[in-house]
Formats: structure tokens, sequence, C-alpha cells
């Protein structure tokens, strides 16, 4: 279960924290399309805030996309991009308009093949129009994510170019119209963080968009509990999308119990001060993990004691490049 901490005296709102506490379990996938959010008053007996506090969290969430109120029912997880089995701003063929009915059964049916193993070549026969669809779409795998986080993208064509293994274009959000009117076929790839953006964009030029989990991080928090009062921790990764997010949970979680420090793998300057400082980092992505050991092996004959380095393997979910891989035809 998502247990939530604000930390109230922090400089920091505590809707702010709230806010990025749930978009995390919403893009790690610990709350899947369809959840239903706790309600405020569960969430004011955990947290502390005011249900005043909580409503306006969760308004900013459906302003954004993430969340849908349901009247009398409650707040639940937007489902987004493909995952739902509804491909915005497809041009309907007189057959889906015939048969709108029989159309969303056989996404449906489709869907529940691909959950159950069932690969696109061997449900050819049965949903010949749907697969022929998402397979013209499938020769060309395209990563978005704005520019100010191009760092998530690198790491999000890293890993699934190693795991899909077929070339993956990176593209700026700012750039992604542009692109998409030159070539419209193809699949649009993001993280759940920019899902809202990559939608507006590519769903009008009947280009499908997937969304993909990020890794939750779940036995990394179970370490970061553990570390000890007043101990420094240093935050490295590509992204500085990702060293945000981090140091907001982090405080949420621990308070001002721990000294945060935070550097993009390419700063020379920050991560020496964070090596020569912290007793613990944690290293977002294998590129950080390669920069942040090189700094300590440079610093060796300085330091007393080299700090504990604690490198994520991936940030993109398992089950996500699975079910990425399905809906590709690659398995």
């Amino acid at each position: 279960m998502v247990r939530f901490h604000i930390q109230p005296d922090s400089d920091i709102p505590a809707s702010s924290q709230l806010y990025s506490q749930i978009r995390f379990a919403i893009a790690s996938r610990q709350y899947p399309p369809g959840h239903r959010l706790p309600s405020t008053r569960q969430l004011a007996m955990e947290t502390g805030l005011h249900r005043n506090t909580i409503s306006k969290v969760y308004r900013q969430l459906e302003e954004d996309g993430i969340v849908d109120a349901q009247a009398g029912s409650g707040i639940y997880v937007r489902a987004q991009g493909d995952e739902g089995g509804n491909a915005k701003g497809r041009s309907p063929s007189p057959i889906m308009d015939q048969h709108p009915e029989a159309h969303k059964l056989v996404q449906r049916s489709l869907d529940e093949l691909l959950g159950q193993g069932c690969s696109l070549t061997q449900a050819r026969e049965l949903f010949l129009a749907e697969i022929d669809w998402r397979l013209r779409c499938s020769a060309r795998v395209l990563v978005t994510v704005p520019t100010q986080d191009i760092g998530v993208g690198e790491l999000m064509v890293q890993e699934l170019e190693q795991a899909l293994n077929i070339p993956v274009q990176l593209v700026p959000m700012e750039e992604l119209a542009q692109v998409l009117d030159q070539a419209r076929s193809g699949t649009v790839v993001t993280s759940r963080y920019f899902i809202g953006e990559a939608e507006a964009i590519a769903s009008p030029k009947s280009v499908r968009v997937i969304p993909i989990d990020i890794y939750d991080y779940a036995q990394e928090i179970q370490k970061l509990l553990k570390l000890p009062k007043d101990s420094c921790l240093g935050l490295v990764s590509l992204s500085p999308g990702i060293l945000r997010a981090s140091e907001v949970i982090v405080y949420s979680l621990r308070g001002e119990s721990l000294l945060i420090m935070t550097a993009q793998a390419h700063d020379t300057y920050r991560l020496n001060a964070i090596v020569r400082s912290a007793q613990t980092i944690f290293s977002f992505d294998q590129a950080s993990c390669g920069a942040v050991k090189a700094a300590v092996s440079v610093a060796r004959d300085d330091l007393i004691r080299a700090p504990n380095l604690i490198c994520c393997d991936n940030y993109i979910g398992a089950k996500s490049i699975s079910l990425l891989k399905r809906e590709l035809g690659l398995e």
C-alpha cells in the first residue's frame, strides 16, 4: 500500500509534496489505470493535511489529465495513450462506422490476448484490420520528452534500444509535431509524467501514444528509510527532472534528517563535491553510475571512507517493457 509523508515545516508547500508523491505513484504504476485514489478523508488522516488542501491537489491532477473524478464514486487514475484500446485520432473505416461496438470488442479482445502472451502474428487472422494498423505504427518508435528533461529521454532510448533490439529515435516534445508531419506512421513512447503533452500533439495526427511505467524504486526507498540521521545523501542522474522529483520525495520521506546534495552526471564540480561529502550516493542510471565510480576513483586518496554507491539498473519498469514488446509485435 502506498504511504504518503508530508513535512509540515518545509519550504516546499504541503500540496506540492503530496502532488509529487501521487504523480510518482501513478508514473511507477503503484497506482495503475482505473485505480481509485484514497478519499480526502483517508489522506487527511494519513498525512495530517486539511481536506481542502487534498481536494486542491486532486483538482490539479484532474486539470493535468492524470485522474478522472466520478461524482459519487471517487477519483480514479486515468487510462492514457493507447493502453485503454482507444486509438485517438484514427480515421474510422466504414466497417467501424457500421459496427462501433464490434470494433470496441475487437480492441478489448486483442488487449486481453496480448496480456495472456499471444503475439500479434498469432492474432493476425482474427483481428486483421487492427493488427495491420498496429504493425504499421510499430515500424517507427519515437521517444519524446520536453527539452528541459532530455536526460530522461536519453535514458529511455538507451533502455528501449537494448530491450527491444530496434532503433529508437529521441524527439524533443517541442519538435514532435514537425517530425510527425513529415512521417505520420509510428508509435510515440513517453513516460506517464509527459503523456498529456504527447497525446495532445500525436493524437490529432492519427499517431498512437504508449505511456511507459517507470521503475518504482521500492528497494532504494527502503534503504533510504534506514539511513542514519544527519547523514549526507547524494543524488546523481543524467536528468534534472529526475533530480527535482527525487529530491522532493526524499525530503517528504525523511525531512531535514538528511542533508541532500544533487548533481547531473556531467557536472564535474558538483559531482566531486558529492563524492567528498556524501556517505551514500544514489545513482539513477548506468551512465551516472559510471561517472560516480570514476569520480570516486580520482578522489580515493583524499577520502577517509568511500561513499556507499547504490546504482539503479533501470528507469523503465520491467512489466512495461514486456507489454511494449507485445504492442510492437516483437514477441
